[in-house]
């Protein structure tokens, strides 16, 4: 069975914010059934877990002599190997790809950027006047998306990894109140949210705050 690494105590407190959800959520899409392997801050840094992944991060993959790491990596393992996360058309394949590249490359940036600074920055001097600018920097990239959403339900037809990889990373902003200014991507999270698979990979992930929180 495949086993992946999580975070043993998650500083998100079970939101669904740590890039395993990205995993267990493409795990539970495709209908395979998988370990989690729980490491802890230092073990992260540690020698056996930095021959898995050399940034010394989460998450791992690991199934019989295959080890990855980075979870965009993760993600379209699984949908090239099982089927519900990518279309069987080649070009509508393509896209969905793309799409998944777009989630991480052009989309995230602004947004972890924009996060990471309400998270470790607000008691800085020069943080009322740097959060504007983070905030615009991410509007474009959501006024791009929602641009080409334009009522749709998914990026590209049916939902697929290129959706899974989006939502998760537009989940990010749910407490900045930048989704408010966009209903129809803040409707497109919410359908995300709503898919039985999410609900079944966020409900593990929370087991294990929930689980650490109490010991």
């Amino acid at each position: 069975m495949p086993t992946i690494t999580a975070f043993e105590s998650s500083p998100d407190r079970g939101r669904g914010q740590a890039r395993d959800m990205r995993v267990r959520w493409a795990f539970e899409e495709v209908g395979q059934p998988y370990d989690v392997r729980l490491v802890s801050f230092a073990a992260m840094k540690a020698p056996a877990h930095l021959a898995r992944h050399p940034f010394g991060q989460i998450p791992t993959y690991e199934d019989g002599d295959l080890a990855l790491f980075e979870s965009g990596a993760i993600v379209l393992h699984l949908a090239e190997r099982d089927d519900g996360l990518l279309p069987k058309d080649a070009n509508a394949r393509a896209r969905a790809i793309a799409w998944m590249f777009a989630a991480l490359s052009t989309v995230e940036p602004p947004i972890v950027e924009l996060t990471m600074a309400m998270l470790f920055e607000r008691d800085r001097s020069w943080y009322a006047e740097r959060l504007p600018m983070l905030q615009d920097r991410a509007r474009v990239r959501l006024g791009e998306l929602s641009r080409h959403l334009s009522g749709a339900d998914w990026l590209d037809g049916a939902f697929s990894a290129g959706d899974l990889m989006m939502v998760t990373v537009l989940r990010r902003l749910n407490t900045s109140g930048l989704l408010d200014e966009y209903p129809d991507i803040a409707a497109y999270v919410a359908r995300g949210e709503a898919r039985p698979a999410f609900r079944r990979a966020f409900d593990a992930q929370l087991a294990v705050f929930k689980a650490a929180s109490q010991s």
